[in-house]
């Protein structure tokens, strides 16, 4: 067959695909050459010119097939001319019948293409293989002693579409669901909290309590960006709290339009800024939901598409903000995007010492106790509750602690890393865990037993 595109090239207007002998064209033209300006009768295996032969007299419908299929590989028609589709149908629907019974069937599939041709004429003008096909449906017509007039065969369906299996059968909008079918295992989470002065419990199980004044970035990578901006906690105070949240979750096309999420005092709504609940009219819009847990006080935010979900709580004058993030998602940044509070914590220079120091508005005594009401654990968040309550002399501060703690106990992956204990804001973390507090009180009766000998 005639090979487009190889080195004799594809001849202009005018040029048509022919079979050739053995030994007619060089090897590497396999069995295709060029004739100028064929007429009709010739590409269509008549023989002789139209105007030589009787009505009905096509002597070699075969070789109309065969020529057929030399169009659909020689041929370059323009995308706006379907005569090759029309081809196409024709040939899969003719090429199975054979013998002398084939006469009704036969002559559907002509009837079939005759109604194909008509339906593209006028975009197919002046195309040769249009004009040649219209002409061999008439003989074709006339040698089978067809009717114009009858049942035309229907459309091809189209075949089904192969069943999706494995992983992109799967809801690409279900990031745990994904993960798990393309890793073995379910995704790994991590934590981070802002509450109060603000304190800032890392990913990374650091904590700090910050001076932090105006709008700061707690997390910026690239599916979420979330701000937090400061206000004085009171007059003449170093100590700060969290008065204005911005959450944007980027857009991600698959699944959810960008949308934006701003709480501010008195102000916790259910709903994204432009007054929607979800990620917007795609597919996977629904990946992205608003639920109230409690009116004006507590919202809760999950983007399953991403495998993250978000607390917003407002207690007494303050926001806070947790989040459970996957850690693939949470470890989606540039080095130009290093400035996160919930990646590195607070800048050493806007770190403050949980110690009570100087005359607060409640005395040091008096908030331990309405801490301890709250957090029975003297860990960093009641050290924490202690803090906001001398500072700001506000009670429900105390409630500040005891969502994050609430909201750490539902987001951490490991029940073992929710108490952190410090001595002191700059002071390092040492673990809760009853395994390394075997250890340790082994390794000081150890020392014991060896001081004793000597």
């Amino acid at each position: 067959m005639c090979p487009a595109g190889k080195e004799l090239g594809v001849p202009g207007a005018g040029w048509f695909p022919e079979e050739a002998d053995a030994g007619e064209l060089p090897d590497d033209a396999g069995s295709c050459r060029w004739v100028r300006d064929p007429p009709v009768s010739a590409w269509m295996g008549m023989g002789r010119p139209a105007g030589s032969r009787s009505p009905g007299q096509l002597e070699n419908p075969g070789l109309f097939l065969r020529t057929l299929l030399l169009l659909l590989l020689c041929r370059h028609v323009s995308s706006q001319c379907k005569i090759l589709r029309c081809n196409s149908e024709y040939v899969a629907a003719t090429l199975p019948l054979r013998g002398p019974g084939r006469g009704a069937a036969f002559c559907t599939a002509l009837r079939s293409y005759s109604r194909c041709t008509r339906r593209t004429a006028r975009t197919c003008r002046g195309d040769l293989a249009f004009h040649s096909a219209v002409h061999g449906i008439e003989d074709l017509m006339i040698q089978n002693n067809c009717s114009k007039e009858g049942p035309t065969a229907p459309p091809r369906p189209r075949p089904p579409a192969p069943e999706r299996q494995g992983f992109e059968s799967l809801d690409v909008c279900d990031y745990e669901r994904s993960f798990l079918y393309k890793h073995g295992r379910p995704p790994a989470f991590q934590h981070c909290a802002a509450f109060g002065d603000p304190h800032i419990r890392t990913f990374h199980h650091d904590f700090h309590t910050c001076r932090v004044e105006g709008s700061w970035p707690l997390l910026d990578n690239d599916y979420l960006f979330v701000q937090a901006t400061s206000s004085p906690v009171a007059k003449g105070s170093n100590a700060t709290v969290t008065s204005k949240l911005t959450i944007i979750f980027k857009n991600m096309k698959e699944c959810i339009d960008q949308k934006v999420y701003q709480a501010e005092l008195d102000n916790v709504p259910a709903a994204f800024q432009d007054g929607s609940v979800n990620g917007g009219a795609r597919p996977g819009g629904s990946s992205l939901a608003i639920r109230e847990r409690a009116p004006g006080r507590h919202v809760e935010i999950r983007a399953a598409y991403i495998g993250t979900t978000i607390a917003v709580r407002q207690a007494g004058r303050q926001l806070s903000f947790s989040i459970r993030a996957a850690e693939e998602v949470a470890r989606a940044f540039t080095e130009e995007q290093d400035l996160q509070l919930c990646v590195g914590g607070c800048p050493r220079s806007q770190r403050l010492s949980r110690s009570p120091r100087g005359r607060g508005r409640v005395p040091a005594d008096t908030a331990r106790a309405l801490c301890r009401e709250m957090l029975p654990v003297e860990d960093v968040y009641f050290q924490s509750c202690v803090f906001d309550v001398v500072t700001s002399g506000d009670a429900n501060f105390t409630m500040a602690a005891r969502g994050a703690l609430e909201d750490a106990r539902l987001f951490l992956p490991d029940a073992e890393k929710l108490h952190i204990f410090q001595a002191g804001a700059s002071c390092p973390r040492v673990s809760s865990s009853p395994l390394l507090l075997l250890l340790l009180l082994l390794l000081s009766s150890a020392l014991w037993v060896v001081l004793l000998h000597f």
